[in-house]
């Protein structure tokens, strides 16, 4: 069972795999390969939700924001709307990447003006030695939680690391995570899931075929 972390209000709710907040942002939308993808990001209390648990948000905001959304649904609504559009620009800018093709100009259109406005309500400060971007307070306007993940984008793509950005081996999941190990061979998004589903597939596929030729014999 999933231990709640101290100052948390909630347990974990969204499985993060991908190794940086805008990989995991596009995974919240599950089984997109399928032909009925599931949407986890419902309503803006989903997406406040994502918000703790990559730490984009603190308890308190996260509860700030549960007890004043539903006073504002067209903002929330918006928010949705623009989160959407942000997770589907960044996936097909990825996806575009890994398969060594230009990503399409109106994803990149999104992303550009989604940066803009997190670069409006960032600043550069000084913390224990080093310089960090910080943003300004996230409870400003319902969509501010967008802020960091645009800009983890951009760092992404702008980094040797996006060499390293993969898709779950599994037809049936893609989700996207980069590839931190040894020697860079990683295949799925979590071995607990998709790779032990992987390996009993695999498993009982062998065991047919041993029975069959039993048989056979």
């Amino acid at each position: 069972m999933t231990e709640t972390k101290p100052g948390r209000r909630r347990p974990p709710k969204f499985e993060l795999v991908g190794g940086n907040v805008c990989l995991d942002f596009i995974n919240t939308l599950d089984n997109r390969p399928s032909a009925k993808p599931k949407e986890l990001l419902t309503s803006y209390y989903e997406l406040a939700r994502f918000g703790e648990d990559t730490g984009i948000l603190t308890a308190e905001q996260l509860d700030y924001f549960f007890e004043r959304v539903h006073l504002m649904p067209d903002e929330a609504a918006e928010a949705m709307r623009r989160a959407i559009n942000l997770r589907e620009a960044l996936y097909a800018i990825f996806s575009a990447v890994m398969n060594q093709k230009t990503a399409p100009q109106l994803a990149m259109d999104r992303l550009n003006a989604n940066i803009h406005d997190a670069a409006l309500h960032s600043r550069l400060a000084q913390r224990e030695g080093r310089c960090e971007w910080r943003f300004e307070d996230l409870k400003s306007s319902l969509p501010a939680m967008l802020w960091p993940i645009a800009r983890a984008a951009a760092d992404l793509l702008g980094s040797s690391d996006l060499a390293l950005v993969r898709a779950c081996s599994s037809p049936t999941c893609q989700w996207l995570f980069l590839d931190s190990s040894k020697n860079h061979h990683r295949r799925w998004c979590s071995m607990q899931q998709c790779g032990n589903r992987a390996k009993a597939r695999t498993f009982y596929a062998k065991k047919k075929t041993a029975q069959r030729f039993s048989i056979s014999d």
